[in-house]
């Protein structure tokens, strides 16, 4: 049975909160016990840079969230658990993409116009304030995502361009050097809630409206009387749907339970009570861990030696994978023995090859390129990688053959005729079963 390769990260720059829990650490520490499945996890203290300049608000995090994600559940005996700036070969494969990646590329990241865009509406420079941190942000997270070969990296849908820009990232690299990088897919967990905060707006620190995971009892009842309610009187109706008190039940609690309250709701619960049975089902989850959380932050010591054991095993796979990826792109030895290294790679640059792309228009495409650089076939824009790298997968397996069936999704080359198109499919096949 084939392994499939998961990676999650969370960024070292506040208290995990229910709505953490709820979208990341819930999924993902159960996602670590599938079968078949290869899982990394890490605490992005190196992003947590571009956003917080705080050094001591940073340790902090990172030992409340590693201790959160354990005393969650994460065995770290069977994960990949550990610390971005524990594995240096990340800020190297951060560099190498750097030379790579388009600007224009990076121009689109979501949170560098979100930047410009505020600097803007604000009568301020566009660029005001903006790090080249923040600009490089997508090259980092393409490093972590692409040192270790991940097949399917779960993100929100409010993140699926970073996993998308990885993938032109790795594509480019592959094409100029050959096949090193696996292409991340985006995996979309539609069942996984975002959870409203206190004051109906997403639970965010970025907002202050937060419930800290591990809350003490007192402190978790104080923080739910503080839930934002409407002004209806206890035996009027009150809607469930909307309701931030609501919508925090149903992510904690069982189908049964939430139609219990749903039907309470109708019947005019008070809204003092209903945040009594809030209290008491999130607490009912959260109370076995806080114990074993209060634990792990009274002991960092057992933390930092998980997190170490961790890089090891990480750095077991970077290390050797980062030497080749050095190689590749000519930071070579000198000395005897290491010319040989380059004759495969001449002997792959005569051979025709795809490269995968997307344009400006947000939609992507592929061109098939001869030996001596010219153009001999040119997609049309697909709306998804999948599916132009479907495509590719088609041409290269069945060769001519596929050239009909993909007729609707290719467009002309002026001056390239039928039998050139063939002939360097057919070369590609030959090149793949030799």
């Amino acid at each position: 049975m084939s392994t499939t390769r998961f990676l999650t990260g969370i960024t070292t720059t506040g208290t995990p909160h229910l709505g953490n829990f709820v979208g990341s650490i819930r999924p993902s520490v159960a996602a670590s016990r599938t079968p078949g499945v290869q899982s990394f996890y890490f605490l992005a203290d190196y992003h947590a840079l571009i956003k917080c300049e705080d050094p001591l608000r940073i340790q902090r995090s990172t030992l409340e969230i590693a201790a959160s994600w354990l005393a969650a559940g994460l065995d770290p005996e069977r994960v990949t658990f550990y610390r971005q700036s524990d594995i240096p070969e990340i800020p190297e494969l951060n560099w190498l993409l750097s030379c790579v990646a388009g600007k224009g590329l990076l121009n689109r990241a979501h949170a560098y116009k979100a930047s410009q865009d505020k600097n803007l509406a604000a009568g301020r420079d566009a660029d005001d304030g903006v790090t080249a941190g923040l600009f490089m942000y997508p090259v980092l997270m393409a490093a972590d995502i692409l040192m270790f070969k991940s097949h399917k990296v779960p993100v929100g849908r409010d993140q699926i361009q970073h996993i998308e820009m990885a993938r032109d990232m790795a594509a480019s690299y592959n094409h100029l050097y050959g096949e090193h990088f696996v292409l991340p897919e985006a995996a979309i967990d539609e069942h996984v809630a975002t959870l409203p905060g206190l004051d109906g707006r997403k639970m965010s620190k970025s907002y202050d409206n937060t419930i800290p995971l591990f809350s003490s009892r007192e402190q978790l009842r104080k923080l739910i009387q503080g839930i934002v309610t409407d002004s209806r009187a206890p035996g009027e109706p009150k809607e469930a749907e909307g309701s931030a008190l609501f919508q925090i039940y149903q992510a904690f609690a069982t189908a049964a339970e939430t139609a219990a309250l749903r039907q309470q709701f109708a019947d005019g619960i008070a809204w003092g009570d209903a945040k009594q049975v809030l209290l008491e089902r999130v607490d009912q989850v959260i109370a076995p861990m806080r114990e074993q959380y209060e634990a792990l932050v009274h002991n960092p010591a057992r933390i930092e030696q998980t997190l170490l054991a961790g890089a090891e095993r990480a750095r077991a796979l970077a290390t050797p994978f980062m030497r080749e990826l050095r190689s590749a792109v000519g930071l070579r030895s000198l000395v005897a023995g290491a010319a040989p290294q380059t004759q495969p790679k001449a002997a792959k640059a005569a051979l025709p090859s795809f490269k995968q792309y997307r344009e400006a228009d947000g939609r992507f495409y592929f061109k098939l390129v001869a030996a001596d650089g010219r153009v001999l076939l040119q997609s049309t824009g697909f709306a998804a990688p999948r599916d132009a790298g479907q495509a590719i997968a088609q041409l290269q397996q069945r060769g001519a053959p596929a050239l009909a069936e993909l007729a609707p999704h290719l467009a002309p080359v002026d001056g390239v005729a039928d039998s050139d198109v063939a002939a360097a499919l057919q070369a590609l096949a030959d090149a793949a079963a030799s």
